[in-house]
């Protein structure tokens, strides 16, 4: 059963809210971390409200809010939410008061705000939504098990309005941490990651959601076909199979296979060998370069491949290799450090 996407929002460290074209000027960084580019959350939530919020939730409320606002829905059904690190900033504030003064005279609220819910009740409270709320916290699949289950919900009752997407952040004690592991490199330009392999990536976050309907309405002609995830494959290319086996449409149907390419040689090149032998006719593209590696960076992907869909082009900085074909149904081919694999198959319908 198809799912439609009637709205969509994006926050990234790229320009990809407001009206301007589709990656019409990509923003290239330095070093070994991307940014948000944030907006006046003035117009999505009240000044007040927002002196306490911290970023990752503002982020969020954005997201969803230019979603619903795109899809002209008020209160959604339900709202599922994946993050895979949670509300960093506060979990960091909380940890560090504690340590500063010795676990007496904490203050609560970094800790009920730290949690991974935060973000989906948060929304849930603002638009005053009462229905189904759930968060998934599966590391690489953190998204694509959201998207998975407003799948599933969307199937027992196609009529329903599900506000389903993927959150990550980057705080300055995660960025420390993670980077002890050697899977960040030094860049002079983001934009030329994928160009020059070598034996880290850069890092990412960013905030994405999606206004699911499992019927049809107006212009939403761009669908959800199918999902899946498979742990530390040996066998990518048997996987890959299995997966077109449960849909609809067979490997000559896809016209762009958007590969989740890091920059890292060893783990691009599974990703590249199985895409050329199942997909040859296919055009190929990346987006790591644009938004990071983060868990949820799928959910940029998604964002991407509907838009593509939505505007039949695809711009020069996504190409790898211009097959010149119409654009029909779109590929994600993701791997989140070698050991997370998903794919997503999005369409016109």
């Amino acid at each position: 059963m198809p799912v439609y996407i009637k709205g969509m929002g994006n926050i990234s460290p790229q320009k990809t809210w407001g009206n301007d074209p589709l990656l019409a000027s990509p923003s290239d960084y330095s070093g070994n971390r991307l940014t948000c580019i944030e907006p006046d959350y003035g117009q999505f939530v009240d000044v007040r409200q927002l002196r306490r919020m911290s970023r990752i939730i503002k982020m969020g409320v954005a997201a969803g809010t230019m979603a619903l606002r795109e899809a002209g829905i008020t209160t959604p059904d339900a709202i599922i939410t994946g993050t895979s690190f949670g509300c960093l900033e506060d979990t960091g504030i909380f940890l560090s008061k504690m340590i500063e003064n010795s676990e007496s005279a904490l203050n609560p609220t970094p800790f009920i705000q730290s949690t991974h819910n935060t973000i989906g009740s948060q929304i849930a409270l603002l638009l005053q939504c009462q229905g189904y709320n759930q968060t998934y916290t599966q590391r690489g699949f953190s998204f694509e098990h959201s998207l998975i289950d407003a799948i599933l919900e969307l199937k027992d009752n196609p009529n329903q309005n599900i506000l389903a997407g993927g959150v990550d952040e980057i705080t300055t004690h995660s960025h420390s941490l993670q980077k002890r592991f050697g899977i960040f490199r030094e860049n002079s330009s983001s934009l030329n990651l994928l160009r020059q392999a070598g034996d880290g990536t850069i890092n990412g976050e960013g905030a994405v959601y999606l206004a699911l309907s499992g019927e049809k309405s107006g212009n939403n002609n761009i669908c959800v076909e199918a999902v899946s995830t498979f742990y530390n494959s040996r066998k990518l290319t048997a996987s890959v199979k299995d997966f077109f086996e449960s849909t609809s449409l067979g490997y000559a149907d896809v016209d762009l296979v958007l590969m989740g390419k890091t920059g890292v040689g060893k783990w691009d090149r599974a990703l590249e060998a199985v895409a050329t032998a199942l997909f040859p006719k296919a055009s190929l593209g990346v987006f790591k370069h644009l938004c990071g590696e983060y868990p949820t960076a799928s959910a940029f992907a998604t964002w991407l491949a509907a838009r593509l869909l939505r505007e039949e082009r695809i711009p020069e900085i996504v190409f790898e290799k211009n097959a010149e074909r119409p654009l029909r149904n779109i590929l994600i081919f993701n791997s989140y450090f070698e050991k997370y694999h998903s794919l997503v198959l999005l369409r016109t319908c």
